[in-house]
């Protein structure tokens, strides 16, 4: 595939679509994405870890920020708790097929007299009301927000400068924080990044997707698992907003690139597809049962899932 056709699938947005095209064409191009230590990796995470296994494909070299001091400030937990996280999502995150990356601890990078002067200085910069604006869709019981959650925008910008990225990786969630780095880097010498956003897919049950509301697969979770939740999933008779069908296109396609359904004779015999589109226009037209369509994603996640549940059992037998 076209390095920029390979950054750009399955993204909501591309700012701007012109800068990316001008970093593919760079020797060295380096990306970032930021994760929370906050609990098992899920598909939420998966979402933009498959992006940037796409961009490194495309030839960036890639970075993981594991934010621990950004989850401190975000309410997720204390800080012992969340750095505790850190390297356990960070093997996940390379047993679920991201090999090869930079992993960064945040107190590593952001502890230290150039980065915290660099937030102070863009915090001149930025109003109150920009950065809790900035904040809306990502933190944490923001009808009452700390000041720690107006540091954490100023942060994740300086995070850009201080790694060093042509481009920043995040679900649409980010854009407005995104849209301030590219605002007011300047202010610090640094150029605007590329950022690529990504979609917020649905919970298995079709609402906001939340750990807490039990409405998603996560790395720890069993074939068994895996395939209860499958199963109990809302699946609508349409295409869009079916969290099924998201699946299909933000995990099993791009990952396994073929995907087969198992049906007896008697009702069609067995079916492959080798693009996401044919499975969609397909599952539309009613020429696959909502039970077939969930067997063959509960497959699928399976086999993409894999490696990282064997890595979570075998520290468990550890």
């Amino acid at each position: 595939m076209d390095p920029y056709d390979l950054v750009a699938r399955n993204t909501v947005e591309i700012v701007t679509e012109e800068e990316l095209r001008s970093t593919l064409a760079q020797p060295v191009k380096r990306v970032y994405a930021g994760y929370e230590p906050s609990g098992e990796i899920h598909l939420g995470h998966l979402v933009t870890i498959n992006k940037l296994i796409d961009m490194k494909e495309a030839g960036f070299h890639v970075i993981v920020l594991l934010a621990d001091l950004h989850a401190f400030l975000n309410r997720k937990g204390t800080l012992e708790e969340v750095r505790e996280l850190a390297e356990y999502n960070r093997s996940c995150i390379e047993a679920v097929g991201l090999k090869g990356a930079e992993f960064v601890i945040g107190t590593d990078l952001q502890l230290n007299p150039e980065y915290q002067l660099n937030v102070l200085e863009l915090s001149q910069q930025v109003t109150l009301n920009r950065a809790k604006r900035s904040m809306d869709e990502v933190g944490r019981t923001m009808e009452s927000p700390t000041v720690s959650q107006m540091v954490y925008p100023i942060m994740q910008m300086v995070d850009i400068a201080a790694l060093d990225v042509d481009a920043a990786v995040g679900g649409i969630d980010q854009r407005k924080i995104h849209m301030l780095a590219r605002e007011h880097l300047g202010a610090i010498g640094r150029k605007p990044p590329v950022c690529v956003h990504t979609p917020i897919v649905q919970g298995l049950d079709g609402r906001k997707m939340s750990s807490s509301a039990g409405n998603v697969v996560s790395v720890a979770d069993s074939e068994d698992e895996i395939r209860k939740k499958i199963r109990k999933a809302f699946c609508p008779p349409e295409t869009a907003e079916n969290p099924i069908i998201e699946i299909f296109c933000h995990h099993i396609f791009p990952r396994l690139g073929r995907v087969g359904i198992k049906r007896p004779e008697k009702y069609g015999g067995d079916l492959e597809f080798d693009s996401f589109a044919s499975l969609e226009t397909a599952y539309a037209a009613g020429e696959i049962h909502a039970m077939d369509l969930k067997n063959a994603c509960a497959d699928g996640l399976v086999e993409v899932l894999a490696p990282a549940y064997e890595f979570i059992m075998s520290c468990k037998r550890g």
